[in-house]
């Protein structure tokens, strides 16, 4: 009732005008007004809804994560990573929380199988297209899951940049992998497990700016048996000490695990070999051969 007085006192003044609308022609014209407006209203809302999608799905630091917030790994440090982990077209790489993809698309640039792993589906979807873009989404592929759930047990190379109480949780699982896989943090280190190797950009204006490299030793911890006698190794991570007993004599030693690579002195003698299962076999200075059996 209230718009039918408004529409009455409306045509009464447009009659005062000169003009001559019935009612229903007035109401015609309101009725394709009304019309227009909503079709100009939808015409809008389409415009700025296909907007908010490119918008949502271009990363940006802070975004939500499921045991954090993505923070973006700068493009200067991103050849850093993959030259310390002296990435070659035969690796599996595999991005644990891989973000906007930018490591895992780099990887697959210099010829490597990668996989990113990340919780956000929209940082997924968004790595996936700039893969398509960049022509390497046939070595590049994104996966939506949680990086504790996932199996990563096949990389050769895993790249992080998870804050430190993350690579402490996966560090186990890191460590049970196959002797000789690289891993490259951003930043976090992984407690008292000593990088090999950590490089910082001299020149850079982020905060992030830092890369260590680990290599998986292999596990020789443990009573092996050496020529008449045997070698007790104490592992920590990728150091080794313990004692060499040969003749009736113990001999101090100490050493590095190069992943399935193995060095160490003992009474003045550099012995050094290669881990395989329970054997280990290589040379001693002056070119004896030695070996020892677990």
């Amino acid at each position: 009732m209230l718009y039918q007085g408004r529409t009455a006192n409306f045509l009464t003044g447009i009659e005062s005008w000169g003009w001559s609308l019935s009612l229903e022609e007035l109401e015609m014209k309101r009725f394709y007004l009304i019309r227009y407006a909503a079709i100009a209203l939808c015409l809008l809302h389409v415009i700025t809804a296909g907007c908010i999608p490119e918008e949502i799905s271009t990363p940006r630091n802070g975004q939500g994560g499921k045991d954090g917030t993505c923070v973006l790994t700068p493009k200067g440090l991103v050849e850093t990573v993959l030259d310390m982990a002296n990435i070659i077209p035969s690796d599996y790489v595999i991005g644990l929380g891989s973000g906007d993809g930018r490591l895992v698309i780099a990887a697959a640039k210099r010829g490597a199988t990668a996989l990113g792993i990340e919780y956000n589906s929209d940082l997924v979807e968004f790595a996936r297209r700039a893969a398509v873009e960049k022509g390497v989404n046939q070595r590049a592929m994104f996966e939506k899951a949680d990086i504790f759930e996932s199996d990563f047990s096949k990389a050769t190379v895993i790249t992080l940049f998870l804050q430190r109480e993350l690579n402490l949780r996966l560090r186990p699982i890191i460590l049970d992998m196959k002797p000789g896989t690289r891993v490259v943090s951003n930043t976090f280190d992984m407690g008292d497990w000593e990088p090999d190797q950590t490089t910082t950009l001299e020149e850079s204006f982020s905060r992030w700016q830092t890369a260590h490299l680990w290599i998986v030793p292999a596990k020789v911890d443990g009573i092996w048996k050496f020529d008449d006698g045997q070698i007790l190794f104490t592992q920590e991570f990728q150091n080794v000490t313990g004692i060499l007993t040969a003749i009736g004599k113990d001999i101090e030693l100490s050493g590095k695990l190069d992943g399935g690579k193995i060095s160490f002195s003992a009474g003045g003698t550099k012995y050094t070999g290669t881990v395989s299962g329970n054997t280990i076999s290589g040379t001693h200075d002056g070119g004896g051969f030695w070996k020892a059996i677990r």
